[in-house]
């Protein structure tokens, strides 16, 4: 595969997407609505987790929750190469449930960088969900995905930190509820009961990003789930909420290095 690459390989588990990239891109802080689980196969990078900056090398798995603020910055000359599986959350409570036999629960990856060996269990996952199997036939994936979440599952969830505030969540509530629709400053600061100035520092501190940042995260995922139910991408666009193609292809690209295009074929 040559650097600056990224392909998106079809999978047979629905809500599974895969990403194989080789790259010295830089990517700019932003976050999934999906877990994300990856090996660093090649170089290294540095990246924002919710535990601070961490470092990734070859052979280390790197993982992402849901929501979670994160970057990625190349360390050293060549870039770097990695794989990504991206992980719907129904998937992912509904294995953790099972491992432990209980109720689904809240969960998350503990560690932004997990050093254990446990790249063998990561390749058999990826082999599983990219490799053609028969209609129906999700034996192999199944086993693979438990044994990998089982590895990785350390510690619960923490409580949400992402709304420090009633306040700051309620605001959040309404991004989350309709991302598509336009938003004011002015108006998610009153829902807040602050003065513009204090709410936007405050959104910042809590989630780690603007609130016309969070709102263009919530627009790409929205725009994401519906180029993965096969709507073409100015359809997707316009659904989300941006203003045309071009809008949603440049923040699309920044986010997961392929066109909304691309991504379509690869899911559709």
């Amino acid at each position: 595969m040559a650097q600056g690459q990224f392909l998106m390989p079809k999978t047979s588990m629905p809500g599974v997407a895969a990403v194989v990239a080789d790259s010295d891109r830089s990517f700019p802080r932003h976050m999934h609505d999906q877990f994300g689980i990856g090996l660093i196969e090649r170089g290294a990078q540095k990246s924002l987790s919710g535990r601070g900056m961490v470092e990734a090398g070859a052979g280390q798995l790197i993982t992402v929750n849901p929501g979670e603020v994160h970057d990625g910055i190349p360390l050293g000359e060549g870039g770097r190469a990695w794989r990504m599986l991206y992980l719907d959350i129904n998937i992912v409570r509904d294995a953790i449930a099972d491992i432990g036999e209980k109720d689904r629960g809240s969960f998350e990856f503990a560690y932004p960088v997990d050093a254990r060996p446990l790249a063998e269990r990561f390749n058999a996952v990826f082999s599983a969900v990219t490799t053609k199997e028969r209609p129906g036939e999700t034996l192999d994936s199944d086993e693979t995905l438990l044994m990998l979440l089982a590895a990785a599952m350390e510690t619960p969830a923490k409580p949400d930190e992402i709304a420090a505030s009633e306040n700051i969540r309620r605001a959040k509530s309404s991004i989350d509820d309709e991302p598509s629709r336009p938003f004011r400053l002015a108006d998610l600061a009153s829902e807040a009961g602050m003065s513009q100035f204090r709410f936007l520092r405050a959104f910042a501190r809590a989630t780690g990003l603007t609130p016309h940042s969070y709102l263009l995260q919530r627009r790409v995922h929205l725009a994401r789930h519906a180029l993965a139910s096969g709507t073409p991408p100015a359809e997707a666009a316009f659904i989300a909420g941006f203003a045309d193609q071009s809008h949603l292809n440049r923040f699309f690209v920044r986010q997961f290095g392929v066109t909304p295009a691309v991504y379509r074929a690869a899911l559709s």
